[in-house]
This record gives structure tokens, sequence and C-alpha cells, in this order.
């Protein structure tokens, strides 16, 4: 969720996708000690702030960590992409896989990432879930959409791999009538992961809408500013 914050806080001051700016914003707070990020980001970003080339560094973690950096990270932060005016429709997927790759060196994670925000900017276009369903899936391999598979069946792996995470979410969104009756069996699935719900609450969040925000009071007013900047921005001349 900070990641997410961080990230549309860099596309309401840029007024665009900025990777270097976006990328500073990260280890900005990679250095205050960040405590809701996963290994991959973690690492990452710490070789990052100690002057480690971004490409090199994603590419030393990756090898580290037995080449398995294909994780949800980059599409619970990216669902932001979808929110702005200012990044047009036909840039979104390729924005989500170079906003990935600051710290995942995987592409299958950027490539989730892409999925997410296509559907979400769809959604928030009030595309039928069908309609933007296919139009997100579109924009990825064929190796993935076999993962995805018919969403009529439960998922079972609870795990942080990014295809996984999707598939998981998009079953709760799919089988659901509202924002509730997508996050809380997604909850009830989870368990003590977050990785799911995460993905789910903005994904139903944009085919629904919701009131919900975080707890923390100071985070919500955070989150309430940035939306309701969002909201009132309008795209850039022939965008």
């Amino acid at each position: 969720m900070r990641l997410a914050t961080l990230l549309a806080e860099s596309l309401l001051a840029r007024r665009r996708f900025d990777a270097d700016d976006v990328l500073a914003r990260y280890v900005g707070w990679r250095r205050d000690g960040p405590f809701d990020t996963g290994p991959v980001a973690w690492r990452v970003l710490g070789a990052v702030a100690d002057r480690t080339p971004v490409l090199e560094a994603t590419r030393r973690v990756h090898v580290a960590l037995g080449r398995r950096t294909a994780g949800c990270n980059p599409a619970h932060r990216a669902p932001a992409l979808a929110m702005s005016p200012d990044v047009p429709d036909d840039a979104l997927a390729r924005c989500a896989r170079v906003e990935a790759q600051l710290t995942h060196h995987d592409p299958v994670a950027g490539e989730v990432a892409a999925i997410v925000v296509v559907l979400c900017r769809a959604l928030i276009r009030r595309r039928s879930w069908d309609e933007a369903l296919a139009r997100a899936l579109a924009a990825g391999s064929p190796a993935t959409r076999d993962v995805v598979g018919d969403l009529e069946l439960p998922p079972h792996d609870r795990g942080g791999f990014a295809p996984a995470v999707l598939r998981a979410a998009l079953h709760f969104v799919d089988a659901a009538r509202d924002f509730d009756g997508a996050l809380a069996p997604a909850l009830r699935f989870a368990g003590v992961a977050n990785d799911c719900p995460v993905l789910v609450g903005a994904l139903a969040g944009a085919r629904w809408g919701c009131a919900r925000w975080a707890e923390d009071p100071r985070l919500r007013a955070r989150h309430e500013a940035i939306a309701d900047a969002l909201a009132g921005l309008e795209p850039p001349a022939g965008a």
C-alpha cells in the first residue's frame, strides 16, 4: 500500500509517469525502514540506496533468490496508474511493465501488473466485467491466461506468484455482487497472507467503487487527498 501511495503521489506531482521520480520516492521510503513490502522490493531498493544501478540491482536479487522474482508486489501498486488521466490507455500496459522493473527482474511480474491496470482502467470507464476482463487478459501471455483458467473454480495457491495471485483475485471479484462480497471470502482464503486481498480490493473498488479506507487516520487522510486530486484532474490536450 505504501508503494502504491508513493506512485500515486508521483503521478500527481509530475502529471505523467516518471520512472526516475517514482524510484527516488521508493528508495527514500526504503531508507526510512518499510515494513509492508516483500523481500524482492526490500532487497532491490536497499541496493539502489547503496548506489547500485536499478537494473543491476534487480538482476542480482533475481539471481540471489533463485530466479524467483515473479511476485505480486508490482500488481499491488500498479492500480495507481489506472487512476491517473495523465497516463493514456495505450500507454498503461507499457508503464506498468516499466514500473515493475524498478523492483522485479522477472517480466512475469510486469505482465501481471499490466493486466491489472488495463482491467482497472476499463472498469473505471464503466466497461462490463466480461469486456474489461477480456481486454485485460489480451495484454498477457498464453501462459498467464492458462494460469487464470476457469474463474468458476476456486483457487488453491496462497503464495505470492503473481499469476496465481491474479487468478485468485479474479475468482473472488468474478463471483461477487459487490465489494464486500468479493473481499470477505478473499480474506478468509488468504489467512495471514495479504497477497490476494490487496488485489481484490483494487479490482473490486474499480468495479463497484468503495468507501472503505485504511484504518490509520493519517494514511486515510493521505489517500483521500490523493483520490480527490486524481478525480479532479483533466487529461492533457491530445492525451
